[in-house]
């Protein structure tokens, strides 16, 4: 058995540490690195069977027969089966026409052909940086999860990608993307009704949109029973990895019945968050029943609350309000969102729907928390 480290000089240990944390580092990208050949590798094999139309031209045993060949001639590749290679064509097939866009919008100057390739892939493309960024998600998702979008997705390309980035941003497992998907999060994903557009700045309402869906799942709560709102809200918090899950990246924690000392009188709000990808808290009010105009006043009151009492200045954007409730009329919500100069958005909530367990790296890290949080409150 080895010795433990022998030289105890602070500086020494210190060093070793980083070495440590380097050699790790280098070991995903490597692992990164190879996963982008491989996919680089079926790309290609799948652009060949469509090019050459060799399904066609072979015959029906055609998969069968190229596997068995390129695995006599290389008997120590992987990956080779015929099942995979039916897949490779899959591959290129969900993602040909996209891929080819993305990459002349990558590599473009002219600003009339970047236009007409915006235009082609829709706004939230438009960009080369955006094109590489996407480019790159697509070829660093591992194999076996693209089998699963490639199944999954139905020939839905937004859909797919929509997925290959959460993949990327949160480290999802394939198990992890199937519970996801079996909740329909794409579906669901910045559907909530808001008035974002007129009461949040420029980029800022686009931003706030995507954090919200509709409805919420709270089916990982396990409530069957008759319950009541204050059921409800433990459950979720009894549950809070997977509740933050739910939310989204970056949504911290920050009190249940917080209280606000509003002039006189005490106040508590359901649920407040603090979102560090918008800099902004997130006041949440959970309903059972059906919505009502009252709601919206109470809960952009809240808001109005936050802003004074919470938010500093330099540090944090407007706060956000996000109604939960059982059922609602669209209409009549639309018309309470028009009536309320504070942003919020309303949505429902179901408990029926299967959910993960746990999905890692969604939650912000205490340090995260620290240099958002910390040093304003230290004021």
């Amino acid at each position: 058995m080895e010795k433990a480290i022998s030289i105890l000089d602070k500086d020494y240990l210190q060093w070793v540490k980083e070495l440590c944390k380097r050699y790790r580092k280098s070991q995903i990208k490597a692992a990164v690195k190879v996963n982008n050949i491989v996919l680089q590798f079926y790309w290609e094999l799948g652009r060949d069977i469509c090019n050459k139309a060799a399904d066609n031209i072979y015959g029906s045993k055609f998969y069968a027969t190229l596997s068995r060949d390129l695995r006599h001639e290389m008997p120590d590749a992987e990956g080779l089966s015929e099942r995979n290679l039916r897949y490779t064509k899959k591959f290129y097939c969900l993602y040909q026409q996209q891929v080819e866009n993305l990459q002349q919008l990558a590599a473009e100057s002219d600003s009339g052909t970047l236009q007409q390739l915006a235009a082609k892939l829709g706004e939230e493309y438009s960009k080369p940086e955006t094109a590489i960024r996407i480019l790159n998600d697509l070829f660093s998702v591992p194999w076996g999860h693209q089998m699963v979008l490639i199944d999954k997705c139905s020939g839905d390309v937004t859909k797919s990608l929509f997925y290959v980035q959460q993949i990327v941003e949160n480290g999802w497992s394939r198990s992890t993307l199937l519970n996801f998907m079996s909740t329909g999060l794409y579906e669901r994903q910045g559907k909530a009704l808001t008035n974002f557009q007129d009461t949040l700045p420029g980029i800022g309402s686009d931003l706030a949109q995507e954090l919200t869906k509709d409805p919420y799942c709270f089916a990982f709560t396990g409530i069957t029973q008759p319950y009541n709102e204050h059921i409800l809200k433990d459950a979720l918090l009894n549950n809070i990895t997977t509740f933050l899950t739910e939310l989204g990246t970056g949504f911290a924690y920050v009190g249940k019945e917080y209280r606000l000392q509003i002039g006189e009188a005490e106040n508590f709000i359901d649920l407040l968050f603090y979102n560090l990808n918008l800099s902004c808290y997130v006041v949440i009010e959970v309903k059972i029943g059906k919505f009502v105009f009252a709601d919206v006043g109470q809960l952009g009151g809240y808001v109005v609350a936050c802003n004074h009492i919470l938010c500093k200045e330099g540090r944090d954007n407007p706060t956000i309000g996000l109604l939960i409730c059982k059922e609602k009329d669209r209409i009549q919500a639309q018309y309470a969102l028009e009536s309320s100069s504070q942003p919020i958005a309303i949505s429902e909530y179901e408990l029926e729907k299967f959910y993960p367990e746990k999905v890692e790296g969604t939650m912000p890290t205490i340090e995260e928390l620290e240099a958002k949080l910390g040093d304003g409150m230290n004021k």
